[in-house]
């Protein structure tokens, strides 16, 4: 694509997706190069664009191939979900719940479709899409049976002011699960599996060689088995496993420096065992700024880091960074679209 179109849902209508979204676009707007088209219902975008402050006019686009008309314009594929009955802001709605998950298979099979170059997904409230019937955990499991994938990994994409050009890319073993059943699942299998997985995926995305480190589960790395045997066990076989298939792999490292570590350039990705575990180190470090990539899709997935914000919801405090910086990922990985396609089978494996 000459100019690659990413659609950006505007996640739960009673959350801060509208605004955000609103934001991202009227700053984008005018630029060359690319083209940003919200998806979800017109009328909760214009509810968040005066939230926020956002003095511009929502268009509505029957597709997604008109071209851009300017600074002024912010445009929307308009869903027809809600209409002008939007939620409160900051509430928990089923309607709020299934506008968010319509306008996620709207931009899913458009993207499928090669209608766009990729999708940037707002944040969605759990609880309000359960009430509206889906039985995902969240965007990722959706995503994977809308594309026919049985497997997906989350990258989180760091950014590093103070070292040109490095950005550290975090990835997890486990996802959106308890943290007891986290434990049991890190095995030398599932170690192994994320570490090629991450490997692929830093390939897909410009580093041609990477370099990964491991993340330790216990503190000091268990001490030889002092505080825990699951590196002895689990984690350092695993690191073996990958290094036998040629992979240049450090660890495991305890995970009280090696983000640091990985940071300062000495890594390009690291993998973390579950959620909080990399979570926090990379919200710690940059909130307005990480982002998450979604990979092992046949589609590229740029999504914000962060929740609904129900809280601040409509009162127009919510920072656009995260979203921005979604946008701008999006559009700098565009044209790594055909590459993804070949690389992922409908079935997740990575080829």
């Amino acid at each position: 694509m000459t100019r690659p179109v990413l659609a950006l849902t505007l996640g739960d209508p009673a959350g801060i997706g509208p605004e955000i979204t609103a934001r991202t676009l009227a700053a984008v707007a005018g630029e060359e190069g690319h083209h940003g088209v919200a998806v979800g219902d017109a009328e909760a975008l214009r509810r968040g664009a005066r939230a926020a402050g956002v003095d511009a006019e929502v268009r509505v686009l029957g597709d997604f191939t008109a071209e851009p008309a300017g600074p002024g314009t912010i445009d929307i594929v308009d869903t027809g979900e809600l209409g002008r009955d939007l939620p409160d802001f900051g509430t928990v709605d089923a309607r709020g719940g299934r506008a968010a998950v319509t306008a996620i298979e709207v931009a899913t099979r458009a993207a499928l479709d090669g209608a766009v170059a990729g999708v940037v997904t707002g944040p969605i409230n759990k609880e309000a899409i359960w009430r509206a019937g889906s039985k995902h955990l969240g965007h990722t499991e959706m995503l994977g049976e809308l594309t026919g994938v049985t497997r997906q990994d989350t990258m989180f994409v760091v950014r590093n002011t103070a070292i040109e050009g490095h950005h550290l890319r975090i990835f997890f073993t486990t996802r959106h699960v308890s943290l007891r059943r986290a434990l049991d699942l890190i095995t030398r299998e599932n170690v192994a599996r994320s570490l090629r997985d991450a490997a692929t995926a830093l390939r897909v995305f410009g580093t041609p060689a990477p370099r990964l480190a491991v993340a330790a589960l216990n503190p000091h790395g268990g001490e030889n088995g002092a505080f825990g045997d699951e590196e002895i066990q689990h984690i350092g076989p695993a690191c073996e496993d990958a290094r036998a298939d040629g992979l240049d792999v450090t660890g495991p490292v305890p995970a009280d420096s090696v983000f640091h570590q990985g940071l300062t350039g000495r890594f390009d990705g690291v993998l973390s065992h579950f959620h909080d575990q990399g979570h926090i180190p990379a919200k710690t470090y940059d909130f307005d700024g990480t982002i998450s990539v979604t990979v092992g899709l046949p589609i590229l997935r740029t999504s914000v880091d962060h929740g609904t914000a129900f809280d601040i919801a409509g009162t127009g405090r919510a920072n656009h960074g995260t979203m921005l910086s979604a946008y701008r990922a999006a559009v700098d990985h565009a044209p790594s679209v055909p590459l993804i396609r070949r690389t992922y089978t409908p079935a997740g494996e990575a080829s």
